[in-house]
């Protein structure tokens, strides 16, 4: 089972098209119709928030496709190939940000496919209560755990299967809502203003694309050496934005229709998209529902167990995934049992890490569009290579951009998340943490725009310096510099 070493050219025989199954698989879930409520609750109209959700689910996958493209070019995960950009060493910073990122999303899946199992049982008739809610518990964690410890090739076969099973439910899922539709209702939605769009945006954004960003590399490594960059960003795109652009859209009529409905998918987001079906619906719906949250979970807990053997710890990936796996187990639990809200720690804990992994995705990206050559493998693996120990540059980059990003957004769950209040510190020239921009999150594409902008200005000389001093260690058939660790050896 292939870890973080570089995949061998006899493995690495996947198409573009290819990349499309694990995207959609992952993403065409009644889950994301859950996102209409939250768009809404910015306070905009529907027309907005339709723009708000085309713009920020497909510009935000765009960017996993530009990630991917590091994928083919190095064969290995995505935080391995960040080296190239923050040292072999430095790289642990961004890696440890990444791995919290992916916890916490196969965390909150994980505990969205309990809450549904419960609602689902208790519409039934069926037995309710602690006990289900613990073996919903166990055999989730279970599911997830072993599926992810399965590797690649197995994965991306059982993606393509389930892409076909949760399409066809999905579909069927919103055919039979489509009376439960107030088009008036959904129309007269008042106007919100550029602020709370704005913030809508970066909402959806950090919630698909860039909630996947760091682990985008991951599954475009068995890609072939002769792929074309740009297919790859398309196949990402289309695969990972094609139904949350639909199923957002439905999300925000059903919502807009039914101000109860936006109340409940606060508590539970996909149980509550449950109560609008017929009895007899309620199975398969449920089956399809678990088998698309368990997929998502399932490509973030393999490549958090990536992440986790980069940070330098060493031990099987197997292993690494069972690590993730208990993590996730534990979360489930106390959260499912022992928290009185999730959905608002959740939210600002995306935030409060979409800032950070936002700045290193600006990084990264620019790091990818600057390159003209292959990484030198072998240099992503030791620190005397050409990408050294510490990239300084991109360590105050992404530190300098955290800070001033963190200053630009706000906790909006002050209640339910005290611990990040901190948050804000920047707002008073915008009007305070009171005042227009606040909700806007400003600081999250800040953090990303002004790394990749600052990356495309101070290392480009470093990227050529690194590319020239591969291209020699190549044709001396070194891996790195001779040196005193090696006694001038090669």
């Amino acid at each position: 089972m292939t870890g973080i070493e570089i995949v061998d050219d006899a493995q690495r025989t996947a198409k573009p098209s290819d990349l499309f199954w694990p995207w959609f698989a992952a993403n065409v879930s009644v889950f994301g119709m859950s996102y209409g409520s939250w768009v809404l609750g910015f306070g905009i109209s529907f027309l907005q928030a339709t723009v708000v959700t085309v713009i920020g689910v497909v510009v935000s996958f765009f960017l996993c496709g530009l990630i991917a493209i590091a994928g083919k070019r190095g064969s290995a995960p995505t935080m391995v190939l960040s080296r190239a950009a923050f040292g072999v060493h430095g790289q642990k910073v961004p890696g440890i940000v990444s791995w919290l990122t992916s916890i916490g999303w196969e965390t909150f899946l994980a505990i969205t496919a309990v809450l549904a199992t419960a609602t689902v049982f208790e519409a039934l008739g069926w037995a309710s209560g602690t006990g289900v809610r613990v073996i919903a518990a166990l055999v989730v964690a279970g599911v997830i755990v072993t599926a992810s410890v399965l590797g690649y090739h197995m994965i991306m076969r059982l993606q393509s299967i389930l892409t076909w099973l949760t399409g066809a439910i999905t579909v069927l899922y919103v055919v039979l809502v489509i009376p439960h539709i107030d088009f008036a209702a959904v129309m007269a939605l008042p106007h919100g203003s550029p602020q709370q769009m704005i913030g809508a945006l970066v909402m959806v954004m950090t919630g698909f694309g860039l909630g996947w960003i760091n682990i985008a590399a991951d599954w475009s490594r068995y890609q072939r050496r002769s792929a074309s960059d740009s297919s790859i960003v398309v196949w990402n795109t289309i695969g990972g934005s094609a139904a949350p652009v639909i199923l957002v859209t439905v999300g925000l009529l059903l919502a807009g229709s039914d101000p109860a409905l936006m109340d409940a998918v606060a508590v539970d987001p996909v149980g509550a998209l449950a109560t609008l079906l017929p009895v007899w619906a309620l199975i398969p719906f449920w089956i399809t529902a678990l088998l698309a949250l368990v997929s998502g979970a399932v490509l973030g807990i393999y490549s958090s167990g990536l992440t986790l053997l980069s940070l330098g710890i060493r031990i099987p990936r197997p292993v690494a995934t069972g690590i993730d796996g208990l993590i996730l187990t534990i979360g489930t639990i106390w959260v499912v049992f022992f928290a009185q809200d999730f959905l608002g720690p959740f939210q600002s804990f995306l935030i409060t890490l979409g800032v950070p992994l936002a700045a290193w995705a600006g990084i990264l990206i620019a790091d990818i569009l600057t390159r003209r050559a292959d990484y030198h493998e072998p240099s992503l693996f030791d620190a005397r290579g050409v990408y050294g120990a510490f990239d300084w540059t991109s360590l105050v980059t992404m530190a300098v951009a955290s800070v001033l990003g963190w200053g630009l957004v706000i906790n909006q769950f002050a209640a339910e998340a005290a611990w990040n209040n901190w948050q804000g510190y920047l707002l008073g020239p915008l009007g305070g943490k009171e005042g227009t921009w606040a909700y806007a999150n400003l600081g999250v594409l800040l953090a990303l725009v002004l790394s990749f902008l600052v990356t495309l200005l101070l290392r480009r000389r470093t990227i050529r310096r690194q590319e020239a001093a591969a291209a020699e260690l190549a044709v001396a058939g070194l891996e790195h510099a001779p040196g005193p660790l090696d006694g001038g050896r090669g």
